[in-house]
């Protein structure tokens, strides 16, 4: 039965008789058992676009199998009301979905049901331009080593000196196992559940205790745990940074920082790096230039470079952040893995305003304990820590609440120090395995300097040695690195290699070491050959 109103024409469909069958006023449509098919002359939408979404929806829903014949364009435009044109264009634009076709003699038939991505392809239409859609700060900065780096890192031939994680095979699983079924018997499922977004007060206290051990002092209530130090460096950006705020790296640099201030769309200056960290020396000139918001800095066991800040210069940092007030980040998170001596104390913990000065410390149990557990934290002035909560829970509500409960009994129960305590000297020992592979490289040009701690061996290439042709070589040789120019803020005249020497063992290092010294013997030879009057090469982006 057709229902016609001013503004609403429906027709009422019943059971289905035949597909095939001529249809009267009295017969349903095709397969629309029990449903209406409404016309809404009300809405922007035009008519013929009505009757085509419907359409649509029963075939690709399989409502309306394929070889079913739609009624005839007259019958259809009768029933609805409206001029035999608009039916042809709704089933013209069928045709060109690809759903319906018609055939002489016989009608318009559904086609074997497409899927959706086939229809879009049969119409020829433009996909979603995500391009566009995308954030300014993040469409801009598309960087292809770090991810052809990871690609040739999964290779099982390749060895990878590039990713700075701690040895799988030196993790405490006996310890953890232990750890997680003693909370579930003691806690259940608490350990389950939701956590505060500043994290579980347990573990806040445990953070407050290890930072007073290293002399900062702080509350609990000073502490913000974070998904890793990482989303500490994110949260600091969102809440601090708006875009064209200057913040002072060091050159160079931690290489997830550099990104975190550029999709934050930062303007970022620079400050050169030795063998004592940040040139100081050289930091009141652009303080007083560029009036920066935040100092960005690892003091201890630099990433990438190695270098501890001295303790002068560590003083003179705070001093001048102090006089032009600026914000200190302090990315700590290599500072309990010391292989010779002590380092200095904290920044934050010199701070003569303690925790009423401007030293935001971050930290991360990712670099000494589990890696996946993802648990880092941020030690700061009370009233920073509650805007960056409210930016954290906006994020992602609380950091994983398992791995908090896990970090906890492991700080609490003194499982992390003995832990380190147990790594540290094969760490050291890597370390030199790994210093006595890279020797015969000096005659080669290489040098590099002896990191007290951390992870990494910060080497310098050769002025002659092209690094495009390396990263070319080091491929074939089935070695990788991470390229020292995706460590910088800006482009450097010295091309550098990062080499992790903590996530294999001693026979995979000198392997990796002899392949490397392969790779740049092979490169420096076909740089010199492609500049033979100089033997400089082109010093283009490697692309591993």
């Amino acid at each position: 039965m057709v229902f016609i109103s001013a503004n609403l024409a429906r027709i009422d469909l019943g059971m289905t008789k035949h597909p095939a069958l001529d249809l009267s006023l009295e017969d349903a449509l095709p397969g629309d058992a029990g449903t209406t098919l409404a016309i809404d002359r009300a809405s922007e939408v035009p008519v013929y676009q009505q009757i085509r979404r419907r359409y649509r929806e029963q075939i690709l829903s399989g409502a309306l199998p394929p070889g079913t014949l739609l009624p005839p364009e007259r019958r259809l435009a009768e029933r609805l009301g409206v001029n035999r044109s608009t039916v042809l264009a709704a089933y013209g634009a069928l045709k060109a979905d690809g759903l319906v076709g018609a055939h002489v003699g016989r009608g318009t038939a559904v086609l074997a049901r497409p899927t959706l991505a086939a229809a879009a392809e049969s119409r020829r239409e433009p996909a979603l331009a995500w391009r566009e859609l995308v954030r300014r700060g993040v469409a801009s900065r598309e960087d292809p080593v770090l991810r052809d780096l990871l690609e040739l890192a999964e290779r099982r031939d390749v060895i990878s000196l590039a990713v700075g994680l701690p040895p799988a095979e030196l993790m405490p699983l006996a310890e953890l196992r232990e750890v997680q079924e003693r909370l579930l018997v003691e806690r259940g499922t608490e350990t389950l559940l939701h956590s505060p977004t500043e994290g579980i007060a347990p573990l806040r206290e445990s953070l407050a205790a290890r930072c007073a051990s290293w002399g900062i002092q702080v509350t609990p209530a000073e502490i913000l745990v974070t998904s890793g130090s990482q989303q500490g460096l994110d949260l600091i950006a969102r809440v601090f940074l708006d875009p064209g705020d200057v913040v002072i790296v060091e050159q160079p640099t931690y290489l997830g920082a550099l990104e975190v201030f550029r999709r934050a769309e930062a303007h970022l200056v620079s400050v050169p790096v030795d063998g004592d960290g940040m040139r100081i020396d050289l930091l009141e000139a652009l303080l007083a230039r560029h009036r920066p918001k935040l100092i960005y800095t690892l003091p201890t066991f630099q990433n990438p470079s190695g270098a501890v800040l001295s303790t002068s210069r560590r003083l003179a940092l705070l001093e001048l952040a102090r006089r032009y007030q600026v914000a200190v980040v302090e990315d700590d998170p290599y500072r309990d893995l010391a292989y010779d001596a002590e380092p200095p104390a904290p920044l934050a913990a010199l701070d003569p305003l303690g925790r009423r000065g401007g030293t935001i410390f971050v930290s991360s149990t990712s670099k000494v304990l589990f890696p996946g557990l993802r648990v880092g934290w941020i030690a700061a002035p009370e009233e920073v820590i509650r805007r960056l909560a409210l930016a954290k829970q906006s994020a992602d509500l609380h950091s994983s609440t398992p791995g908090q409960w896990i970090v906890d009994r492991f700080l609490r129960e003194g499982r992390l120090d003995r832990h380190l305590a147990r790594v540290r000297p094969q760490y050291a020992r890597r370390r030199d395995t790994m210093l006595e592979a890279l020797a015969p490289g000096a005659a080669l040009g290489l040098s590099w300097a002896r990191p007290r701690g951390g992870f990494y061996v910060w080497c310098d290439l050769p002025s002659a040695l092209a690094a495009s042709h390396l990263s070319a070589e080091a491929a074939r040789q089935g070695v990788c690195y991470l390229p020292g120019s995706a460590c910088g803020a800006q482009a450097t005249t010295v091309e550098h290699l990062r080499l992790n020497f903590t996530a294999l063992a001693p026979a995979e290092l000198r392997e990796g070491g002899k392949r490397l010294l392969r790779a740049v013997a092979s490169a420096l030879a076909l740089s010199t050959a492609r500049n033979p009057r100089d033997g400089a090469g082109a010093g283009t982006r490697p692309i591993v």
